[in-house]
Parts: C-alpha cells; sequence; structure tokens
C-alpha cells in the first residue's frame, strides 16, 4: 500500500487563513513548509517530507518561539555535506516573511 502523507489541519479555524507556504531549495529533504505566525510568534508549522520524526520534533519545540529567537537560533544549520537544512530553510521562509511583513 503507497505511503501517503497529509499535512495536518491547522489547529484553529481562524488562523488557517494566515498560513504561509514556502518551497524550499532542492537540495533539502522537505519538500513543503507551511506555519503560521501570529504577534511575533511562530503558532504552526509543518513540514512535508525529509525525516519525519525530527522535522515533527523540531516543529513542536519551536512552535510558540519567537520568530527572531528561531532565527537566531536555527539559521546557518546545515546536514551532511549539504550547504543548508530543513530547518535553515525554515528560517529562510520566516526571514522571507519579516521582509513582507515589516514590523
Amino acid at each position: 500500500m503507497e505511503n501517503l502523507q497529509v499535512a495536518p489541519m491547522v489547529r484553529t479555524h481562524s488562523l488557517r487563513n494566515k498560513v504561509e507556504h514556502f518551497v524550499p531549495e532542492a537540495n533539502v529533504c522537505t519538500k513543503e513548509i507551511d506555519f503560521v505566525v501570529d504577534n511575533g510568534s511562530i503558532d504552526y508549522v509543518h513540514f512535508a517530507g525529509g525525516c519525519e520524526g525530527n522535522l515533527k520534533a523540531i516543529a513542536s519545540m519551536i512552535e510558540g518561539m519567537n520568530v527572531d529567537f528561531v532565527i537566531d537560533r536555527f539559521s546557518g544549520i546545515t546536514c551532511g555535506s549539504k550547504s543548508t537544512s530543513c530547518v535553515d530553510q525554515f528560517c529562510q521562509a520566516l526571514t522571507e516573511y519579516l521582509g513582507k511583513n515589516k514590523r
């Protein structure tokens, strides 16, 4: 049987229309990142593809954290011989988000 991955629903109906969608560079395992930022903190994040257990753990850990803290803490992390990682790509998504939504 085929293993299908379905993105979980955003927990709160009121946040569904705030979901940001980001497609990372081709050289990371995750293929899409969906996230919600509310009031300067990360309310939701979902990595589609990649190391499922590790990315679920990272998502669980960073939900509720301040966006700037996450960027400062996780930017530049690499994966093996790659120049980036799934979480580094998420930081790039957050940086783009901040650029589009100036404070």
